[in-house]
C-alpha cells in the first residue's frame, strides 16, 4: 500500500504549529494575533509562553472553551492574580472553572470582575453573589471601602446591615438606587441614626417617595418628621393617619397639620363669600 503523502496545506499547517511551539517570547506576541485555535494550542505548549502572553490572549472574546481550559491549566495561572481575574471575567470561561476561580479571588478582585467591560452578565452576577456571601465575615473597614465601589445589589445589602458609618458610605455612592433605600427604611434595621443619614443627604432627603417612607417610620426623629410633614399632600397626610405603626405624637402632629389646612380652607371660603 502506498504511503499517504501530506498535501501542501497539511505541510504548511504542520510548519506553523512547529513554529508556534519553538517561537521566542517576542515572536509569540505576533502569533497570538492568529485566529487559528490549533496554533494557539501549540503556542500554549511553548516554554516561553508567559503571563503577558496569556493576558493578551484573554483579551480575545471568541476563544473556544477548550483553549480556555488549557489556559486555566497553564503554569503561570497558579501564581498570577491578574490571570485569575482575566479568566474569571472572560465570557468563554465555563461555569465550573468560573466557580473555582471566584473562590480563589480576594474580595476586591471579585469587585474588579463585576466591573470588567468584557465580562458577561452571568459572570458578573456570579462574582456579585460571591461578594454577597462573604459580607458576614468581612470587617467594617473593608465594607466601607466596598461601599464606595460595589454594585447596586451589594450596596443594598450593605445598607441593610444598619451600621451608621457604613450607611453614610453607601448613600454617597452614585450607584445606589432609590428602591434599595425604600426597602431599608421599611426594615427593622433602620434606626434613628441611619434614618437621619438618609433625611439629611442632599441627594436623597428631598425625594418625595423617600420623605413619605421616612414619615411612615416610627423611628424617624422628631426634627425630620415635623420638617417633612408639611410637604405632603392632604391625601398623603390622611393616609398617614391610617398607619398603624406610628407613635401617638406622630399621629398628633399629622392631625395638627391637617387641622391648619382645614382652618385655612374655611378662611378662604369666608373671604370669597363676603
Amino acid at each position: 500500500m502506498d504511503p499517504v503523502i501530506p498535501n501542501g496545506n497539511e505541510l504548511g499547517q504542520a510548519a506553523r504549529l512547529l513554529r508556534a511551539l519553538g517561537a521566542g517570547a517576542d515572536e509569540l506576541f505576533e502569533l497570538l494575533q492568529d485566529p487559528d485555535p490549533d496554533l494557539i494550542r501549540s503556542a500554549l505548549k511553548n516554554p516561553q509562553f508567559g503571563e503577558e502572553h496569556l493576558l493578551l490572549l484573554l483579551k480575545r472574546p471568541g476563544l473556544p472553551e477548550g483553549v480556555i481550559r488549557l489556559i486555566f491549566r497553564a503554569p503561570p495561572v497558579a501564581g498570577s492574580r491578574r490571570l485569575k481575574i482575566a479568566l474569571a471575567g472572560h465570557p468563554g470561561t465555563p461555569a465550573p472553572l468560573l466557580a473555582t476561580l471566584l473562590a480563589q479571588l480576594h474580595l476586591f478582585e471579585l469587585v474588579t470582575v463585576t466591573q470588567l467591560s468584557g465580562a458577561s452578565p452571568d459572570h458578573k452576577a456570579a462574582a456579585q453573589q460571591a461578594i454577597l456571601k462573604r459580607l458576614p465575615e468581612t470587617e467594617l473597614g473593608a465594607k466601607i471601602t466596598l461601599a464606595r465601589r460595589g454594585s447596586a445589589a451589594v450596596l443594598e445589602a450593605l445598607l441593610c446591615e444598619g451600621e451608621p458609618r457604613l450607611a453614610a458610605a453607601v448613600l454617597a455612592n452614585p450607584g445606589l438606587r432609590e428602591p434599595g433605600i425604600l426597602a431599608f427604611l421599611k426594615s427593622p434595621k433602620a434606626s434613628a441614626e441611619t434614618i437621619s443619614a438618609v433625611a439629611r443627604h442632599p441627594r436623597w432627603g428631598a425625594r418625595p417617595g423617600l420623605r413619605l417612607a421616612l414619615l411612615r417610620n416610627r423611628k424617624t426623629p422628631p426634627i425630620w418628621f415635623t420638617l417633612f410633614l408639611p410637604s405632603l399632600a392632604t391625601r398623603e397626610l390622611k393616609g398617614l393617619l391610617c398607619s398603624k405603626g406610628l407613635d401617638p405624637w406622630q399621629l398628633e402632629a399629622v392631625r395638627e397639620v391637617l387641622g391648619k389646612r382645614g382652618a385655612a380652607g374655611v378662611n378662604i371660603r369666608l373671604t370669597i363669600s363676603s
